[in-house]
């Protein structure tokens, strides 16, 4: 039985195609479609993708008008609320290196007692003033700045086991402090907190990312710092977005770049919500908020001995992003000049940033037609992706297979297919 195609795409692609003078098989060397597969989709057989509309957009003139007859995806699971006053989670590890997070009532703890609980006794952590104390929040610092620096290289499960513990230590540690290192330790936690949750989306469990994330929040708030609070709502509207909830993504953005953060967590909110108006396919609201970005970002006015919030190894990241946002507005071959240009300024050992821009550059010149060059960049690029066992790298190594796979023929594919689906086989969902 053939797919239905439940609005009016076909007709107002063939509307429009005609308008604009142009066979199908004019239009198909333009958006590098097969005449065969726009026929499909004209006549209603076939279904359009979001990309194919964003790029017949361009093509046409359309301005957006034929991604907007594209129905999006339904959104994934929602995603569950998070809750620490009904819990906290112990860590389980196992000899064979694996291991699991368990959630646990609040007052089964507190009956049971922390110490006992955990299997870790609490005594001979005091901390003193003056010396000891400011070694130790340098300290641990550099140990944060060490552990970002190992994330680049290694998979979230190799990592998240000694985040977690890390945040607990600082934790206990701050309740044994005086009052200004208290508020360091637990700020510190806070970042730890946050890092933990991005490396727990990493490894595909976003209801885990978003628990940590939220720590994050109340950590940095017994800290006296309320910024991390507008940073979470970026980070829900990031995991939304890739869940494919794009309204709700473009709403968590918004009410970040609308608080009263510092203009870094702000910048970082306009961002986020250019890449959702990018999905959406608005070239030019899209534009505006990385012009919006890149205003808030030049107003930063950092404390060099704080971690940074959100990506560290991005040389300039309005303009990544603005690579990013080109390749879903329908413009790959613009993506791919910036996306190359800024992956070449990439740090030697940030391997898991530069596998997920090259591999949206791959995305780009493959969109664009140029399938041998997405394929050198592409095979390249494999043997780093399977080593950090990201699932967000993941979701678009599958977007380029699929992308790819419409180009069987292609002596490039054929010969990099083996490799592409031993690592997707081996890859986190």
């Amino acid at each position: 039985m053939l797919p239905q195609q439940p609005h009016a795409f076909g007709p107002e692609l063939r509307r429009r195609r005609l308008a604009a003078d142009l066979s199908l098989d004019q239009l198909g060397r333009r958006v590098h479609y097969s005449k065969g597969q726009l026929s499909k989709v004209e006549r209603g057989l076939k279904l359009p993708t979001p990309q194919l509309a964003r790029l017949c957009d361009e093509e046409l003139g359309a301005r957006g008008a034929l991604a907007g007859l594209v129905p999006a995806p339904a959104p994934a699971q929602g995603i569950t609320p998070t809750s620490h006053e009904g819990e906290v989670w112990l860590m389980h590890l196992d000899k064979d290196g694996s291991g699991s997070f368990q959630p646990v009532g609040r007052r089964r703890v507190i009956s049971a007692g922390a110490a006992s609980v955990l299997g870790i006794g609490v005594g001979g952590m005091n901390v003193t003033t003056g010396t000891g104390a400011t070694t130790l929040v340098d300290a641990s610092r550099a140990l944060f700045g060490q552990y970002r620096r190992l994330g680049q290289v290694s998979g979230p499960g190799a990592l998240l086991p000694q985040l977690i513990s890390q945040t607990h230590s600082l934790q206990q540690l701050a309740a044994r402090s005086g009052t200004r290192t208290r508020q360091a330790l637990l700020v510190l936690a806070s970042r730890f907190a946050e890092y933990t949750g991005w490396m727990a989306q990493e490894s595909g469990n976003d209801d885990a990312a978003l628990w940590w994330t939220d720590r994050a929040v109340e950590l940095a708030e017994a800290g006296n710092d309320d910024s991390l609070a507008a940073y979470a709502l970026a980070r829900r509207s990031l995991i939304s977005l890739f869940r494919g909830d794009t309204d709700r993504a473009v709403d968590l953005a918004t009410h970040a770049l609308d608080s009263q953060a510092p203009p870094r967590i702000k910048g970082l909110a306009a961002q986020k919500l250019a890449q959702c108006q990018a999905v959406k396919g608005d070239y030019d609201a899209c534009m505006r908020s990385l012009d919006r970005s890149r205003n808030l970002l030049a107003l930063e006015r950092r404390d060099p001995h704080e971690p940074v919030i959100g990506a560290s190894h991005l040389p300039d990241v309005v303009a990544m992003f603005t690579g990013w946002c080109l390749y879903e507005l329908g413009r790959p071959r613009q993506a791919a000049e910036i996306l190359g240009r800024e992956t070449a300024r990439l740090p030697g050992h940030a391997l898991r940033t530069r596998s997920r821009y090259e591999l949206r550059r791959a995305l780009a010149h493959a969109a664009a037609g140029e399938i041998e060059l997405a394929c050198e960049v592409t095979r390249g690029l494999l043997p780093t992706i399977s080593l950090v066992q990201s699932a967000t790298i993941t979701a678009d190594l599958r977007r380029l297979a699929r992308t790819l796979g419409r180009h069987p023929r292609n002596a490039s594919v054929r010969e990099l297919s083996p490799e592409l689906s031993t690592t997707l086989a081996a890859a986190p969902r």
